[in-house]
């Protein structure tokens, strides 16, 4: 196995700044992704995840004293919300009852079809009577987060999926987890341990220069050196991805990477010198900030402070996380425009922060974190069997039917390593 970069784990890692583990984005996911946490099975880390008994989203926003909050009832879906939807302080009840209506319609449409994918979600909710505030305070407070990318941004058939899927089908799948460990802890480190048990040669920092086909077989080139290899699965990004494959391997044309594009997420982290937010997390509206998370255990931080304190429960100091979705208007901002945008922002969302000192403001930065899931993006999401006998795709923007998500890349990853085994079967090797 050939990893470019220097730790496995891919778009899911962690660093060190100082004293702090630090994630290089907020990864969570919901109780229907039933292939990512079968992963965390099978990696033996299950226990070092959380998943909420039950949906519960606090809301702020710095129009309103008043949180407001989004949890599900026992009743099935799509009765769970409704108590919570009527309560729900940022609409006003008829946009409230809008909402439901909207809702119930996008439960019947086919996301699979292909005019549905060219359609945009902001344009189809506009269609179905949704305000400007309806569509920011609820539809891309979820729709921002999953998707990358706002409604007007975004494919009707992915916005569909998401929906369906997470909170109109089953009561219980849009239930939040999250790692209670660096992601390096979760996924990188346990997965290279499982590579060693199953006897895999893991090289990281090793780049893929080229694979070209050699009758039955594939050549592979890294860096001046040549391996050779019976099959082949590519878990690159898109535009690597058209770079190496073979001409021909999928059906699509020449920069057809290009056109997929990507959607860039912005994390920014704050220290401070006291606690400002209880709860794991909230949400925001009517606002930049989008998801504040509370990473003070997660990062080592709360274990330094106890001990400082002579074991003190809830020691002074807190480290949030601030995850910023479809960024491409902040993605080229420097640290110090960031801040001077961002903290009086966070500021009118937490006012307790106003009180509290700042000891360390940075930002981490992915580019490149997703495919842009615009209209007609799915024609332009290869599966995982390409024309190339051998050759196999992977990665979470290829065509799992879902977003850019973990969930993606775990069903990808299933799909590639199932073509692959079913092709070498086919040629008459065990499996």
């Amino acid at each position: 196995m050939f990893e470019a970069r220097p730790w496995l784990g891919g778009l899911t890692h962690s660093f060190k700044r100082g004293e702090l583990d630090v994630d290089n984005g907020q990864h969570v996911f919901l109780r229907c992704c039933t292939a990512y946490r079968a992963f965390l099975d099978r990696l033996g880390v299950s226990d070092k995840v959380h998943l909420q008994p039950r949906l519960d989203i606090p809301i702020r926003s710095p129009l309103r004293a008043e949180p407001a909050r989004l949890r599900r009832n026992g009743l099935p879906a799509p009765l769970h919300l409704g108590g919570a939807l009527m309560r729900y302080s940022m609409l006003s009840p008829a946009q409230r009852l809008r909402f439901i209506r909207a809702a119930l319609a996008l439960r019947r449409v086919d996301r699979t079809a292909p005019a549905v994918d060219e359609q945009s979600f902001g344009g189809w909710l506009r269609e179905k009577g949704q305000d400007a505030l309806t569509v920011s305070a609820l539809w891309d407070l979820v729709g921002v987060a999953t998707l990358n990318a706002t409604a007007d941004q975004a494919s009707l058939a992915l916005a569909a999926m998401v929906f369906q899927v997470g909170l109109l089908t089953d009561a219980g799948a849009a239930d939040i987890g999250w790692s209670l460990v660096p992601l390096r802890q979760l996924h990188g480190e346990p997965a290279r341990h499982r590579l060693a048990e199953a006897g895999a040669d893991v090289r990281t920092g090793t780049k893929i220069d080229s694979i070209e086909p050699r009758g039955d077989r594939w050549l592979i080139g890294t860096g001046g050196e040549e391996h050779m290899a019976d099959q082949v699965v590519l878990a690159v990004e898109p535009r690597v991805a058209e770079r190496l494959l073979p001409s021909g391997s999928v059906p699509l044309p020449a920069g057809w990477s290009a056109r997929l594009g990507s959607s860039p997420i912005i994390n920014v982290h704050v220290v401070l010198d006291r606690r400002v937010m209880s709860g794991p997390f909230v949400a925001g509206v009517s606002t930049p900030i989008q998801w504040v998370f509370d990473r003070t255990e997660h990062s080592g931080m709360a274990d330094r402070l106890r001990a400082e304190g002579s074991g003190a429960t809830n020691p002074d100091g807190q480290y949030l996380a601030v995850s910023l979705s479809a960024a491409d208007d902040m993605i080229d901002m420097p640290v110090a425009a960031l801040r001077e945008k961002l903290m009086p922002q966070l500021e009118a969302l937490l006012p307790e922060v106003r009180s509290a000192k700042v000891l360390d403001f940075f930002v981490s930065r992915e580019r490149h974190a997703t495919f842009r899931p615009a209209p007609g993006s799915g024609a332009l999401r290869p599966g995982a069997v390409t024309a190339s006998p051998g050759l196999f795709l992977a990665g979470a923007w290829t065509d799992t039917g879902w977003p850019a998500t973990m969930e993606s890349a775990v069903r990808s990853g299933e799909a590639a390593a199932t073509a692959a085994l079913a092709h070498r079967m086919s040629e008459g090797v065990p499996a």
